[in-house]
């Protein structure tokens, strides 16, 4: 994996809290972070997307003509690699960073356009909004647990989702996107999804599945949504859920074993999918059989 500047410096040598991190693909990482009265400089090597989730009021940012601030909760910073920040912490702040190379944005530019771009150039944004960033981060990253396994399907789909939304419109890269592609092949589907159902009860992320497919990420998540309705994380907690439902019905496994065998870290997690899904609990459903 990728050493980042900005997750080592904060971890080692400021005041700053980590409560959870995780790493994704091809190494992009995620970071949740508080920190509190803090002077903090970065100055790392690579890109930095942070979204603030809560308070932020008082940070302030060193600039050629003295502090500036303008954070709070859902603002963002856009902070591209090699450039130096300074800030000045003073109150409360939660934030989430998104960690990626050059290399994973050349990589997804590839992916979108077929096209290599001989450079990439990030557009740096101090307290910025954008709703499109708030809403992959809200509901996608920061609505569930990083370190259940089952979830990780989920979040590799949403960074790819967040780095295309970067690459598309804070890069120099003005490029027409291509037009739509149909949905996979129906032998191309029925493998995926074969292949799926074997592995419910392991990770799975989306490279896995486009990898399955002979596609990139970008391609497969397209046209798989073209083809089921579903976006892949949607499709494969729904066979997992299906899953746990048969076992529930004609297994005497305990939910425990039911959860992992499903694909779920805990029999709690598993419960709480399950009722969302069904509307009654697992204990409940079995009682009633």
């Amino acid at each position: 994996m990728p050493s980042y500047d900005a997750f080592e410096n904060l971890r080692q040598q400021f005041k700053a809290t980590l409560h959870d991190s995780v790493w994704l693909g091809s190494g992009i990482q995620l970071a949740a972070w508080s920190n509190k009265h803090d002077r903090v400089t970065l100055q790392s090597n690579h890109h930095t997307l942070s979204l603030y989730v809560a308070d932020g009021y008082e940070c302030y940012q060193k600039t050629p003509r003295g502090w500036r601030n303008g954070g709070g909760p859902d603002h963002f910073c856009l902070m591209p690699k090699d450039s130096l920040y300074s800030w000045d912490i003073r109150d409360d702040l939660s934030f989430v960073h998104l960690y990626c190379t050059d290399e994973h944005l050349r990589h997804l530019a590839e992916q979108i356009w077929d096209r290599s771009p001989a450079s990439i150039q990030i557009d740096e944004h101090i307290f910025g909004r954008d709703e499109h960033i708030t809403l992959l981060y809200r509901q996608f990253l920061l609505n569930c647990r990083w370190q259940d396994t089952s979830n990780h399907l989920q979040l590799s789909s949403a960074t790819m989702l967040l780095m295309t939304h970067l690459v598309r419109n804070y890069t120099q890269l003005q490029w027409q996107p291509p037009p739509v592609r149909g949905g996979l092949a129906p032998s191309v589907l029925k493998r995926i999804r074969e292949y799926i159902d074997a592995n419910l009860s392991r990770p799975l992320l989306l490279a896995d599945l486009a990898a399955q497919a002979g596609l990139s990420e970008y391609h497969f998540a397209r046209m798989f949504k073209q083809s089921t309705q579903f976006a892949p994380h949607q499709y494969v907690l729904h066979q997992r859920l299906e899953h746990a439902e048969r076992l529930l019905r004609c297994s005497a496994l305990s939910l425990q074993d039911i959860a992992l065998e499903c694909g779920f870290s805990s029999a709690s997690h598993f419960s709480n999918r399950f009722r969302l899904f069904y509307g009654q609990s697992p204990s409940s459903l079995r009682e009633n059989r």
